[in-house]
């Protein structure tokens, strides 16, 4: 559940009116306007009301939340601001309401003039339900319960897609390539815009100038532009930062392109890409990515929950994905996005949903759940036989050939610590392994006796992320007797080129004499002696 006080500005509020919050939006240049939903779906506004952006009828700041009446009986399905800020908001019947700063006819009425408060935007609409809205710096997006995307205001880059440069004062449908196409999600960059099609495919126009329409150029595009580079991925989320995109495909595969200035790529490095690049490869499944055009900001949650944060956080360059302490994407943009506003708007309601890979995660070691449980050095580790039959084929095999019901539900485990064969199985239930290299090599020993190839895979990727000057050699011997063959080859060449340092190390002269010899022979046929 996300508690709203993490953002700044709601501590303007007596924690009474807090727990009225049930949906929330922060916006602004600093972050100093904010619309919240009550539980009883009224809506308020309050903070310093930059050019009438709380649509209250004027520009008057409030510390005070104000009730908006026009949206009384309205239920708030989608809603996005701009930089000016100006404001867009999706009701569940279908009906788009804008109001805030209108110098380049953002707002979508036509005019010019300040929308001190909202209006309903009908032109090109009538008959159509709008399900999504998103704003850029000051354009703005509509996406239409039958795929059709319009597009108004401000339009230098080209950003409404129109073909040209012209402003576009009211909605316009987006058509060129998009021509025919189902949209289901929409999203803006500064001066860029995104939609994503019902087929997987992404479609960029706009301003380009650091690759964030991922085209392989620089180029602005004043149509719709195919995102070619990501052919044959199944694409189920998008999101714009201010100058940079992230995409998550069907398969939990993250990529980004565009500006990285401040690292929000999450490639390591601060070099701008034209086109998508993988990032995270080395984690478990991306489930959910966030972004927003007003920040440099990124951040990812995992299949098991775990949130991570990269780019401009609290003013500091982070340049790869780091794992946080926090349970929700939410609370990255609260607690370190600069300025701190909700990428989203976000929900307070509690989900007691939980997916089906969150409920295993829960259930595993469980005795109250349990119908098995292994004792390993003393200790026990509860399990669902069902789970193990359907993740592994050590235990099918086992339980269908030797098990019956009339058994003893503890099975005895001597060949493998506790903490191996714990991760094991909690590997059985969450795909993750936490283990220390050193750990890893008894866990890479089970996984070759289970022929559990994709979890002698993730043993071999911590090995290598853990090895050092006083465990290589251990871990190369490790990688030998298992038969890892491109783990052997890392940790070879790793002591090879640490050749005066491994040499030095106990771990080195306590190895098996033959073995010794053989990485001796080895090294020496490469030269790693010549000196």
């Amino acid at each position: 559940m996300v508690d709203v006080s993490k953002w700044p500005l709601f501590s303007l509020l007596s924690s009474e009116v807090r727990a009225t919050v049930r949906q929330a939006c922060v916006f602004g240049t600093s972050a100093n306007e904010a619309i919240y939903v009550t539980q009883e779906n009224d809506v308020y506004v309050f903070g310093l009301n930059c050019s009438g952006c709380l649509g209250t009828g004027d520009s008057v700041s409030t510390i005070v939340p104000k009730k908006l009446d026009f949206l009384e009986g309205k239920k708030i399905v989608s809603l996005s601001y701009g930089s000016g800020p100006h404001v867009l908001l999706a009701s569940e019947d279908g009906q788009l309401f804008a109001w805030g700063h209108n110098g380049y006819s953002q707002l979508g009425n036509g005019t010019t003039n300040p929308g001190f408060s909202a209006v309903a935007i009908t032109t090109n609409l009538q008959n159509k339900k709008v399900m999504e809205v998103a704003c850029g710096s000051h354009h703005s997006l509509a996406l239409t319960h039958d795929g059709e995307v319009f597009a108004w205001g401000y339009n230098n880059c080209g950003q409404v897609g129109s073909g040209s440069t012209a402003n576009q004062p009211y909605p316009r449908k987006v058509c060129s390539s998009l021509q025919g196409k189902t949209a289901v999600s929409i999203t803006c960059g500064q001066a860029s815009s995104m939609a994503l099609v019902d087929n997987g495919e992404i479609y960029g126009w706009g301003y380009n100038g650091n690759g964030q329409l991922g085209t392989g150029n620089n180029g602005n595009q004043l149509s719709p532009c195919r995102l070619t580079t990501l052919q044959g991925l199944c694409i189920q989320q998008i999101v714009s930062g201010y100058g940079h995109c992230l995409a998550l495909t069907d398969e939990g595969l993250l990529y980004a392109w565009g500006a990285n200035t401040y690292g929000q790529l999450g490639t390591g490095n601060k070099n701008n890409h034209l086109s998508p690049v993988q990032i995270m490869a080395d984690k478990e499944r991306v489930v959910e990515i966030a972004a927003c055009h007003s920040t440099h900001t990124s951040a990812a949650k995992t299949s098991s929950g775990k949130v991570y944060m990269w780019g401009q956080c609290r003013g500091q360059l982070i340049s790869r994905p780091r794992l946080t302490h926090l349970s929700s994407m939410d609370d990255v943009f609260a607690c370190f996005a600069t300025p701190p506003v909700t990428w989203r708007l976000v929900s307070m309601e509690h989900d007691d949903f939980m997916t089906i890979s969150e409920a295993l995660r829960e259930e595993f070691d469980c005795p109250d759940t349990a119908d098995l449980k292994f004792s390993v050095d003393g200790k026990y580790i509860y399990v669902h036989k069902a789970v193990l039959k359907i993740r592994c084929e050590h235990f099918r095999l086992m339980f269908r050939s030797q098990w019956t019901e009339d058994q003893q539900e503890v099975i005895e485990i001597v060949q493998f610590s506790y903490p191996v064969y714990r991760s094991f199985l909690q590997f059985l239930y969450t795909d993750t392994v936490d283990l220390p290299p050193e750990d890893a090599i008894g866990l890479l020993d089970l996984a070759t006796s289970y022929c559990e190839n994709h979890l002698k895979r993730l043993c071999q990727q911590i090995i290598k992320k853990g090895i050092t000057v006083e465990n290589a050699f251990t871990l190369l011997s490790a990688a030998i007797r298992y038969d890892a063959e491109d783990l052997e080859e890392f940790c070879f060449k790793f002591c090879v080129n640490h050749m005066t340092q491994v040499t030095q190390t106990t771990t080195f002269w306590e190895v098996d004499g033959a073995m010794l010899k053989e990485f001796i022979s080895r090294a020496s046929r490469c030269g790693a002696f010549k000196n």
